[in-house]
């Protein structure tokens, strides 16, 4: 049983938590509750330490015991020493540490989520979670977006991290691979709340890669210049924008309408 903060494990969990390049070097991220440890072991990722301590649930007991006779290394460790780790109010008591997907565009695909320069931990856990419920077949960030493995991202996220593909892409990428024809270029669709057509007018069936900006921002000019057109979100009342996150939803789940007319 690990009782010390100064054990060498707990150390590296914490420059995990807490530092980007951590998680880049070792290409890895921790994972924390309940549910999203069931989501791991859904997913037969290759958990390379699960920590638990003894405020676990009946329901997280049973977790660690299919962790362990899969063979993963599961140690008990101190209760405050684990919610001190832990980046919610109230912990669950368990941790894991999974390696990082190797994420590429899928060779085939018809429906991207491109999320330029989002840096909002908490949007883009949720865009994730939207574009798994929809069906995305990758999301794509582009530089200077936060980190898609920092802990507010994975939990906002609850698990999509384990369903499709995130990556890195430079605008050129981007528009190399909106520009490939299999079977058919895909239209870049850019989100502009100032202009564009209507959500609800524009064809969103043909293959397709939406663009959302940041909240702060909006889109780069590199995405506007390369776009093949503008939807906006038909908003009666007086507010001047949506939240990124939410648009982001109604944006894709109008996609998943379109195509299911």
């Amino acid at each position: 049983m690990i009782t010390s903060s100064q054990n060498p494990k707990i150390k590296r969990i914490r420059g995990l938590l807490e530092n980007r390049k951590d998680r880049q070097q070792e290409k890895v991220f921790v994972i924390e509750g309940v549910r999203l440890a069931e989501e791991a072991l859904k997913s037969e990722s290759q958990i390379e330490l699960v920590l638990y301590s003894a405020e676990l649930s009946t329901r997280g007991l049973a977790l660690v015991a299919q962790f362990s006779a899969m063979g993963c290394p599961v140690e008990e460790m101190d209760a405050g020493i684990l919610r001190s780790l832990s980046d919610t109010e109230t912990p669950q008591g368990i941790l894991a540490v999974l390696p990082q997907p190797v994420s590429e565009l899928p060779k085939t695909w018809d429906l991207l989520l491109v999320l330029d320069r989002i840096r909002d931990p908490g949007n883009l856990g949720t865009m994730l979670r939207s574009a798994a419920g929809a069906g995305v077949q990758a999301v794509v960030l582009t530089p200077g977006s936060v980190d898609a493995f920092s802990p507010k991202v994975v939990r906002a996220a609850m698990g999509a991290h384990l369903r499709l593909p995130i990556l890195t892409l430079d605008w050129p990428e981007i528009i190399a691979a909106c520009r490939q024809s299999d079977p058919q270029p895909a239209a870049l669709l850019v989100a502009d709340s100032a202009g564009g057509d209507p959500c609800w007018d524009a064809d969103l069936r043909q293959r397709l890669a939406l663009v959302i900006g940041s909240e702060a921002d909006g889109p780069q000019q590199a995405a506007l210049e390369a776009a093949n057109g503008l939807v906006h979100i038909p908003m009666p009342g007086k507010a001047e924008s949506l939240n990124a996150a939410v648009a982001a939803a109604i944006l894709l789940y109008e996609v998943v309408r379109q195509r299911n007319l």
